[in-house]
């Protein structure tokens, strides 16, 4: 039996609505995206359960293929861009099929959805959206699916016309794929924990460290996301230095970067830190190489983001996007780098911690909200634009 055939347990709540949310743990962002989302839902009074793509799929199949994504990511990015290139990228041409890993994992999605008996099904990742896209379009998944795209360029592996709705990041996001996928989107913002949305208190601890060791430098994050990727991080670490800047490198879970970056001169080198709100708060901007969700934090922080020497495929092509739509600022070159951020680090020309007006109107809509809605009604998932 599918989720649509098996009636509601026992004592429990009809009118409490059920969401499965299908993310995958490639790196960190997609997970905290599934966790923000089942929290706000939660919160409204849904009741969420969270699976992840790559545990549906044949036993070391998953396992196969982030190992696989995670060593072209840190040392075959030329390989990565080639794939990218061939296979994701955004623009014209047919959109995939329902082959492939997906139709791998549709035993176990049916499984699942048959034991949850979700109202909802919402994907958070562009295999994910595949999978319940090619379900639908079968009708072996009976209950609507609401993709959740998390890139601001939206490549052709989030898009299938079987899924029901995409909620975007942007209005710009929502025309690509209403124009290449025929699907009902909507611009709904990111999914930012409520911890990166004030000050956080553990500011003064990072601010004192910082002028301890740097007294009176402005200081500048760089990220290298979950697992440590980046290009020329240490040439990257040492130019700041040399320009009066304290760079602060968040090298995740990449011990051997860490190291490495701890021997370049005047620069501090961070493993997995759990503090990034107030590690954000006491910084005066963010170097970011991924258009991910740490730059989405820190945009909702206030905190200027300058888009530099990004990771290849879906890296470049969102921190580009990113700067276009005017959220951040892009430094092609080294040299633009060390001028914008003077420019952004200006105490004269600071003022307060404030959102510009095209992150304000980022942050100015909630996903959850609209997928509430659609879990306790979802019939009117046709009627999104």
């Amino acid at each position: 039996m599918t989720g649509a055939d098996v009636p509601h347990r026992p004592h429990e709540d009809p009118a409490r609505p059920r969401v499965l949310v299908i993310s995958a743990s490639m790196g960190a962002g997609h997970d905290a995206v599934a966790r923000e989302l089942g929290a706000r839902l939660t919160d409204r009074g849904a009741h969420t359960v969270r699976t992840d793509v790559l545990d549906l799929l044949p036993a070391h199949t998953g396992a196969a293929l982030r190992s696989f994504y995670r060593a072209s990511i840190l040392h075959l990015p030329l390989l990565y861009a080639g794939i990218h290139t061939a296979f994701l990228r955004s623009g014209a041409g047919q959109l995939p099929g329902p082959g492939g890993l997906a139709a791998l994992a549709e035993g176990r999605l049916a499984e699942v959805v048959g034991r949850e008996r979700p109202d909802l099904v919402v994907p958070v990742f562009h295999l994910a959206a595949q999978l319940t896209g090619a379900m639908r379009a079968k009708g072996s998944l009976r209950v609507p699916s609401a993709v959740v795209v998390t890139d601001f360029d939206v490549h052709r592996q989030w898009l299938h016309p079987g899924n029901d709705l995409y909620c975007c990041l942007t209005e710009d996001a929502a025309r690509t794929v209403r124009k290449a996928a025929g699907r009902p989107a909507a611009a709904t913002g990111p999914l930012v924990a409520s911890r990166f949305l004030a000050p956080a208190a553990g500011a003064e601890r990072w601010r004192r460290s910082f002028a301890s060791r740097a007294p009176g430098r402005p200081v500048v994050l760089l990220s290298a996301g979950a697992w440590g990727a980046g290009t020329h991080l240490a040439g990257t670490a040492r130019l700041l230095a040399g320009a009066g800047y304290l760079p602060v490198v968040m090298c995740g879970g990449n011990a051997r970067l860490r190291a490495r970056l701890a021997r370049v001169t005047g620069t501090v080198a961070l493993g997995w830190e759990d503090d990034v709100p107030g590690l954000m708060t006491a910084a005066d901007a963010l170097v970011d190489n991924a258009a991910g969700q740490t730059a989405l934090e820190a945009l909702a922080m206030g905190l200027p983001v300058i888009g530099h020497r990004p990771i290849p495929g879906h890296g470049k092509a969102g921190v580009r996007r990113m700067a276009a739509l005017g959220l951040t600022r892009w430094a092609p070159d080294p040299w633009s780098l060390v001028d914008t951020l003077d420019r952004v680090t200006d105490p004269g020309g600071r003022g307060p911690r404030v959102r510009g007006a095209a992150a304000a109107e980022l942050f100015a809509r909630d996903t959850a909200e609209l997928l509430f809605s659609a879990s306790r009604a979802p019939a009117t998932l046709s009627g999104v634009e």
